[in-house]
């Protein structure tokens, strides 16, 4: 991943208000990496980008159910948590590989712990990268495999 451009927020708001306007500038048919510590905000970033929007849905964290989807919005957003799963075949046997066909994907995507599932995303993507910094501040670096990818549909 090359790195696109970043950005410094101050707390859990900042956090979600940078991505409730990052929601506002991509259509469906976008896959979406969250990569971070635990802690590192990456249940509230999506928190914003789903109220970016439009939708009124209380996001939490999918850690126990792996898959969360939210409507209400401009199209649905599919949240994955792979922190349990131990493999990309534990994933490809419950079916997840169908979400990351940009040709048939009628959503936005966002995969936590991707990294715990190498492979299974072949698709252009959008990683997100959260690095906790001193107090609440975060540092969010978003990067993709090339220009195309941040301006997709």
């Amino acid at each position: 991943m090359k790195k696109v451009f970043s950005v410094i927020t101050n707390n859990e708001e900042e956090t979600m208000l940078f991505a409730q306007k990052l929601a506002k500038t991509v259509g469906k048919g976008v896959v979406f990496t969250l990569k971070g510590d635990l802690g590192a905000g990456k249940t509230h970033f999506v928190k914003g980008f789903v109220k970016g929007l439009g939708s009124d849905e209380l996001v939490t964290s999918p850690t126990f159910t792996l898959l969360n989807v939210y409507e209400g919005g401009r199209c649905p957003v599919y949240h994955f948590d792979m922190y349990r799963l131990s493999s990309l075949e534990e994933a490809e046997d419950l079916g997840f590989e169908e979400y990351f066909n940009l040709e048939t994907l009628d959503g936005i995507v966002f995969v936590e712990w991707p990294e715990r599932v190498e492979g299974l995303i072949k698709c252009p993507h959008i990683e997100i990268d959260l690095q906790s910094l001193e107090g609440n501040k975060r540092k969010i670096i978003v990067g993709a495999e090339d220009d195309s990818t941040i301006n997709s549909k």
